[in-house]
């Protein structure tokens, strides 16, 4: 399967939380996708609830009410972690220079690092925390700690599950963020430009429509005709406004998992056609 994310972090930073639930997800493709939805509510507070993760929260609740500023953050390792897993960033970790211009920033200002990159969760990290102002940080702010905790346990279980399955990691994660974007506002040229630069998304989008990674090298007003165009074909709308709909939500990880299942199935059949030959030919 897919991984969710990218990056050219060591791998001592790529590895899961030390946890001991292992979502239970007993098919692949559209049928396991129905089954976890089915049990996610329990599945996630199973999760929740290993030593761990327990660890983590109350360590976050008792000290971060002690950050007032991006520095103080980026020092501690514990609350860096929990804090960029929220916010699906964690592979992050090692980039604390990059980490702090983020939350040093803040958001108010146009040249904002964070408004400058095209991932936007970099945008709602930053914006969580406050900092860059004349204002007291909210992470002083009562309920703060909830706020972020809730994140962080959600973002741990897609996690969790991409050690089982990584394509419903990926789904999971659209099954939130699409119908967040889709209410945000915006131009609809806008909002595709935020799915084009969000990795995960633009895996679904890619996958649902049959598109090749390569189009990235395109330029992006042709990158947008083809999602547009893609999308119209495939959905029946290319609007991103539409994923506000359950339904359509749930079509377009219907045909991200089927379309996944047979570009694996095809790679493997692939693989193992050429291992006949080598026998044969042996």
């Amino acid at each position: 399967s897919t991984p969710l994310y990218s990056s050219a972090a060591s791998d001592v930073y790529k590895r899961q939380p030390d946890v001991s639930y292992t979502p239970v997800i007993p098919l692949g493709g559209y049928t396991g996708w129905q089954f976890l939805q089915r049990t996610q509510s329990d599945q996630s507070a199973a999760l929740a609830n290993t030593p761990s993760l327990q660890r983590d929260m109350q360590y976050f609740r008792d000290n971060i009410g002690t950050v007032a500023t991006g520095e103080d953050l980026v020092k501690d390792y514990r609350l860096l972690r929990v804090a960029l897993t929220a916010f699906g960033l964690q592979d992050d970790l090692p980039n604390k220079a990059f980490i702090q211009r983020i939350l040093d920033d803040g958001v108010v200002a146009d040249d904002a690092l964070s408004n400058r990159l095209a991932d936007k969760r970099y945008r709602e990290f930053s914006k969580a925390f406050g900092f860059g102002t004349d204002l007291p940080p909210l992470s002083r702010l009562p309920g703060f700690a909830d706020r972020i905790l809730d994140r962080f346990t959600e973002q741990s279980f897609e996690q969790a599950v991409g050690e089982v399955d990584g394509d419903m990691r990926i789904a999971l994660n659209a099954a939130h963020e699409l119908p967040e974007m889709a209410a945000s506002g915006g131009s609809e040229s806008t909002l595709w430009f935020r799915v084009m630069g969000n990795t995960p998304l633009r895996t679904v989008m890619e996958t649902a429509f049959g598109l090749p990674s390569s189009i990235a090298g395109l330029d992006l007003d042709r990158q947008l005709e083809i999602f547009q165009d893609r999308a119209e074909s495939v959905l029946g709308s290319n609007s991103i406004t539409q994923f506000s709909d359950p339904e359509a939500m749930d079509d377009l990880i219907r045909v991200f998992l089927a379309r996944s299942q047979v570009a694996q199935f095809s790679a493997g059949t692939s693989s193992a056609s050429i291992a006949l030959t080598l026998l044969q030919g042996g």
